[in-house]
């Protein structure tokens, strides 16, 4: 998977992909949209770095079968929240305070 944290004031972004899905172009109902290294990270984490990093998020993006699925069992994002993109699986979560 690929990871990447990105933090503005008090928010902690975490962005999770797949890797394979780095530098495809993916169709949203006709909105399609590039998943970037620039946005999910150009390095490689594996499944407990990705959990590390989920339990500290504010916001979450995950983008992938099994960046879906990792948040799934770390319990950030649940099972029935969980949008299909093109045919991708996509899942986004926010803390509000």
């Amino acid at each position: 998977m690929r990871l990447k944290v990105h933090r503005r004031q008090s928010e902690i972004l975490v962005a999770v992909c797949d890797s394979d899905l780095v530098g495809t172009r993916i169709d949203a109902d006709g909105a399609p949209f590039e998943v970037t290294e620039g946005f999910y990270g150009d390095e490689k984490a594996d499944e407990e770095e990705v959990v590390d990093a989920l339990e500290g998020a504010t916001i979450v993006n995950v983008l992938g079968e099994r960046a879906v699925s990792c948040a799934t069992r770390a319990g950030v994002v649940d099972e029935d929240k969980v949008a299909i993109v093109g045919d991708v699986p996509h899942a986004q979560m926010v803390t509000i305070l």
